[in-house]
């Protein structure tokens, strides 16, 4: 199993559908708004890095998602 945080940059006005969206990803444990540089965090567990990759392709096709930085757990 691999865990990972992915950090998302939105517009503003369409945060709350984009957070609504995320959390029907296949792997996303949970998403939350943040405070800061980013706007909303997003926790997934999925299987592999190729897994990976399609869950953060998924959601960089998320209209209104700006950019995302994928943190993978060492």
């Amino acid at each position: 199993m691999l865990n990972a945080y992915i950090l998302l940059k939105v517009v503003p006005t369409k945060a709350r559908v984009i957070l609504d969206s995320t959390r029907g990803v296949s792997g996303v444990r949970k998403a939350y708004f943040t405070y800061g540089r980013f706007d909303i965090a997003v926790f997934v567990e999925v299987e592999d890095y190729k897994e990976l990759r399609k869950t953060t392709t998924e959601i960089n096709g998320i209209e209104g998602v700006r950019s995302t930085e994928t943190l993978p757990e060492a």
